[in-house]
């Protein structure tokens, strides 16, 4: 997977970004009025998409005041386990460490179950390429379409980790990795093949937005990237005292077409992730009855 970058540089500067007091590890209870739920927002228009519908819904259906905290991961698993956010809602577990530090050890967060989505990180073909190339889409094939792939895996930020050099040497491919140098200019890279036919060999990842602009086929590499469950994580203190907020939470999960659909309105079409979220809110009333229930 694509490593996220960070928005913001530590959790002081949660104070830059709400009006009410930085110190929520607590929850307020016993019929006083609640703090605020802070719930982290990556930089990757995914996990935009399920903390502002997250948040839409809270705010709209159960009245909780919610703020959404611009975060990389680490410093997301730092501020959930000392409660100055209360939710992560889309892990990737490229933090083992922490995971078992602050689930395990300490256990000041809880594991909150899974967000609905397998994750998944390969390299990818355009679907005009596969059709006309169906032998391209085995790895032991690929030396044959080196010359016509240009002899590269597109890779997106150059600061990205990823296993392809790797890959690429153990597999004795005749392929190099070339860097587009952002995740936007590899989707203009990967979206300019599918849409003209052009041969293609790209590091990318599911879900992604992309996927309901561009259809991609999947080059079978030999277990290299494993499929990933991604779930969701809770502060302890607020699963325990949080009340419907917590719940509902919890009950919280869609599928990667859900996902991508928001995603798309925030990174193609321009949409902000509020606006993108309301706009999925009102069509799908189903499933938010469904989260509000109980799942």
């Amino acid at each position: 997977m694509a490593k996220r970058h960070p928005l913001l540089a530590g959790v002081g500067a949660l104070c830059l970004v709400a009006t009410s007091a930085c110190s929520v590890a607590g929850r307020v209870t016993g019929g006083a009025e609640a703090d605020p739920v802070y719930i982290a927002m990556p930089d990757w228009p995914g996990g935009q998409a399920n903390a502002a519908v997250a948040a839409h819904v809270l705010e709209a259906e159960l009245g909780v005041d919610v703020v959404t905290y611009p975060t990389d991961q680490a410093t997301a698993w730092d501020a959930i386990g000392d409660g100055a956010i209360q939710a992560i809602l889309e892990d990737w577990g490229a933090l083992p460490d922490k995971t078992e530090l602050h689930v395990e050890h300490k256990k000041d967060v809880v594991d909150a179950g899974g967000l609905g989505i397998t994750g998944h990180v390969g390299w990818f073909v355009p679907a005009d390429f596969a059709e006309a190339h169906p032998r391209a889409l085995q790895w032991r094939n690929l030396n044959d379409f080196a010359d016509l792939l240009g002899g590269a895996v597109l890779q997106g930020d150059p600061q990205d980790a990823t296993r392809d050099e790797a890959i690429i040497e153990e597999l004795g491919l005749d392929l190099r990795t070339v860097a587009a140098g952002s995740e936007d200019a590899l989707v203009e890279e990967i979206y300019r093949a599918g849409s003209g036919g052009a041969p293609l060999l790209t590091y990318f990842w599911q879900p992604h937005w992309l996927a309901t602009e561009v259809e991609l086929e999947e080059v079978d590499l030999p277990g290299y990237y494993p499929r990933i469950e991604l779930r969701k994580y809770l502060n302890a203190d607020f699963a325990a005292d949080g009340g419907p907020a917590a719940v509902f939470l919890r009950n919280f999960s869609w599928t990667a077409d859900d996902q991508n659909a928001v995603a798309e309105l925030i990174a193609n079409e321009g949409l902000s992730p509020a606006a993108a979220a309301e706009r999925w809110v009102t069509d799908h009333p189903d499933a938010v009855a469904s989260w509000l229930a109980g799942g």
